[in-house]
């Protein structure tokens, strides 16, 4: 059996009026990512994470974001995409492990739904994906609330 790990990261501005997907999920919020995409920076933290580790390059070699055809895509479609990227090259999700940073909204209760939406793209069972959330302590231009990052950890297998 091989085992592989890959990282992920994503960072997007954040704009008054737009609205902020997270994880699959719309959250309520005055400000909202802004992207090529809908700017989900948990999915695209995932996204790298799982491609770097199946050594399938980057979420931008796949989607660029010079390109037409992801204009405002749902980034579920992209993670969608990624997993059949992997199941063409016979890897299975062992886990993910993910950090959102942000200091508002709060998001614990979430989460939850956040992993049901992700189990259900990857075929994974809830244990299998991890979500935890943190602020930046007012730091930065996380704490400033200028912006919001991701970090993913993915183990897969054969």
């Amino acid at each position: 059996m091989k085992i592989r790990v890959g990282f992920g990261f994503d960072v997007h501005p954040l704009e008054n009026g737009r609205p902020f997907y997270l994880g699959g999920l719309l959250i309520p919020h005055a400000a909202g990512a802004v992207g090529h995409s809908d700017a989900d920076v948990l999915i695209h933290a995932i996204c790298d994470a799982l491609l770097g580790a199946a050594n399938l390059r980057d979420i931008g070699f796949h989607f660029p974001n010079n390109d037409d055809r992801f204009k405002g895509i749902d980034s579920k479609i992209l993670l969608q995409l990624t997993k059949e990227k992997l199941d063409a090259k016979q890897w299975i999700l062992g886990n993910l492990d993910c950090t959102l940073c942000l200091e508002k909204p709060k998001i614990q209760k979430y989460i939850p739904r956040m992993v049901e939406t992700l189990c259900n793209i990857l075929g994974c069972d809830v244990d299998a994906i991890s979500i935890k959330a943190t602020t930046n302590e007012k730091m930065g231009y996380v704490g400033r609330e200028e912006g919001v990052c991701a970090y993913a950890v993915a183990l897969i297998h054969s």
